[in-house]
Formats: structure tokens, sequence, C-alpha cells
């Protein structure tokens, strides 16, 4: 399926209450939302899940990890395995989950292989400009300390993901931007993309909201449709 921007992931990491069929009804609640607004949203299930939300919605789906299987040993999950479950794209290295820039690289040779679109995270700049060079299909702008807090750089430094989309801009134009970390609202959601980035996303905010319908509703009506981009 791919990834079509804009578009706005949901990630459960592995918060409580999104595994087995809660996994699966939040995606429902994910994919009505998607489909009576007309905004695009993707979900990113923990990994025992992602037949299960690949095979029973429509939403593109984002495999949370994954290593080639020359790469892997035992507990891991291999690219091989997440492409076999339906997934469409995989975070190949994520704040959380760091990766070698040597791995990473092997990784996004191997997501091109299987049909799997490539994810890679970068906290800076001069990270970013090296990650280019393994030719990812996404590059995520998160730092650590943004992670589930309320002070992301789309509130306190919006310049700076401003430079990093312009960065890749003329130097990787296939290369598409995603920007994360302490997304939670509506007009966060609006700040990224006025930044320019063709993607953003949330996951404490997601998984904890009183009401995830509404909270997703209100989140929809901050993603530019793709008449609105480029």
């Amino acid at each position: 399926m791919g990834i079509a921007a804009p578009v706005f992931l949901v990630n459960y990491k592995t918060y409580a209450g999104t595994t087995g069929d809660d996994a699966l009804a939040f995606a429902k609640t994910i994919e009505r939302v998607r489909d009576e607004t007309g905004r695009r949203f993707a979900v990113s299930p923990q990994p025992t899940d992602l037949r299960l939300v690949a095979e029973r919605t429509a939403l593109p789906i984002v495999a949370q990890a994954g290593v080639p299987r020359a790469d892997g040993g035992m507990g891991d999950v291999t690219l091989e395995a997440v492409a076999a479950a339906g997934a469409d794209a995989v975070f190949v290295s994520h704040p959380e989950s760091e990766a070698a820039f040597t791995a990473v690289a092997r990784a996004v040779d191997r997501c091109e292989e299987l049909g799997l679109e490539s994810i890679v995270a970068v906290e800076s700049l001069p990270t970013a400009r090296m990650a280019l060079a393994a030719d990812p299909d996404w590059l995520l702008f998160e730092r650590p300390a943004d992670i589930a807090t309320d002070e992301g750089m789309i509130r306190t430094h919006p310049e700076r993901i401003e430079a990093f989309v312009e960065t890749v801009a003329n130097e990787a134009t296939e290369t598409r931007t995603f920007v994360g970390g302490g997304v939670r609202t509506a007009e966060d959601v609006s700040r990224a993309f006025d930044c320019g980035v063709d993607a953003t996303g949330a996951a404490s905010a997601a998984v904890e909201a009183d009401d995830r319908e509404a909270w997703l509703r209100s989140i929809a009506t901050a993603i530019p449709t793709g008449d609105d981009r480029r």
C-alpha cells in the first residue's frame, strides 16, 4: 500500500489497552475517523498485532521496529517477518531504539528489496545529513527529550524543523519528512505541517486521551488534504 502524505501516525508503542482485540478496536476507530473526515491516518501497532490490524483494516501499517534477518537474533523482529505480516513501512531506527549507521544502511537496503518503506530517525541536522546517505524513504526528526512531553520542537523551535525540511529537500528530493515528539493537540499538528513536513504523529496523547475518537477528530481538522499540499 505504501504511505501517502500528508499523514498522521498513531503509534501504540507498548501502552496498555493496545493489544489484541483492543488494538483492533482502536485501529477501527482510526479508520472510521479517516473515512469520515477524508484525512490520512496510519497506525503502528505492537509487533504481535501487525497481521491482525493489517488484515482487518485498510489503514497503512507501520512496524515499530525491524532488522534484516541476517542481523537478527533471539527475540528480534525481522524485516522479513513484518513484511510478511502486512506492514507497509517500518522504523529501522527510532530515538527509543537507536541503531548504528551501518546497520541502518543495511536495513534500508533490505526494506527496498522487501517493498517496505524505511523510516530513519535523527535528532539533529548533522545526523540527518549522514542518514540521507542511506537513502531512506522517510526521515523522522525527533529529540528523545521531547517524547511524551508538552515541549516538543514544534512549540519551542519550529525554525529547526523548517531547516530540517529545507535540508532534506535540497539533498534528497525523494525522501519525505516526518517530525515527532511532544505532539498533543490539533494546534501542534497544524504547527508541524506549517513547517513543511510530510507527516507527524503521536503515541501517548492518542492512547491516553479520555475520548480517543474525539481526540482523533480534532487532529483530523489540522491534517491537510492532498490538495492542500504541493
